[in-house]
């Protein structure tokens, strides 16, 4: 993704600045997934939150507006569009989504793998994260259509690209669902199976 001119007065100081608002906002959410993971999702409270965390109520508003949030947000997209575009010109699509996605898996230290295996779990086994998340697809749909547009020259609406795009994040809600019942599933390999799939056709 071409990068961003730095704005006149921007430096140093900027990047530092940055650098302690997204340490502020990761020790947030690992603080918030290790309460609901030790006392439940709604159990758990703001001020406890706000207490593991040592920030202010104002602090974990201004990074996560909702308590859901605190689940759901997650910084993939741009990672996930970097490594598609970095893609052949003359890969598939479907092959430059699995691709980008086995890439952004590989980059991950185990102990990011654990923690975003315990959000995607607690998004489909809580009702309200998880009908959230399906409410979220349509968005997501849209997104990754343009994505796939703008690799292949086609148009967001072209039919094969809206099919794609809804074919892939169809096949990633299948293997997120299972971990409500598999937390310990290897969602790495059961999604590069599912994209293999899809991009080979189906028997039945």
């Amino acid at each position: 993704m071409p990068q961003q001119r730095e704005a006149p007065g921007a430096g140093p100081d900027v990047g530092w600045r940055e650098r302690k608002k997204a340490k502020t906002r990761s020790r947030i959410q690992s603080c918030a997934l290790r309460l609901f993971h030790e006392q439940g999702y709604e159990a758990t409270t703001l001020d406890q939150i706000t207490e593991a965390a040592e920030v202010s109520e104002s602090t974990l508003y201004r990074f996560f507006p909702a308590k859901r949030d605190l689940v759901l947000n997650d910084d993939l997209d741009p990672l996930f569009l970097d490594a598609f575009e970095a893609q052949p010109a003359g890969v598939r699509a479907i092959h430059a989504i699995r691709a980008a996605l086995g890439t952004i898996f590989a980059g991950l230290a185990e102990g990011d793998l654990a923690e975003r295996r315990q959000r995607l779990t607690l998004v489909v086994s809580v009702p309200e994260l998880r009908s959230t998340m399906l409410d979220q697809l349509a968005g997501a749909t849209i997104w990754l259509a343009a994505a796939v547009a703008r690799r292949t020259g086609r148009t967001p609406d072209d039919p094969e690209v809206r099919t794609l795009a809804g074919a892939v994040l169809g096949a990633a809600t299948a293997v997120l669902l299972t971990l409500a019942d598999h937390p310990d599933a290897d969602l790495a390999a059961d999604l590069d199976e599912a994209l293999t799939r899809l991009a080979n056709g189906f028997d039945i």
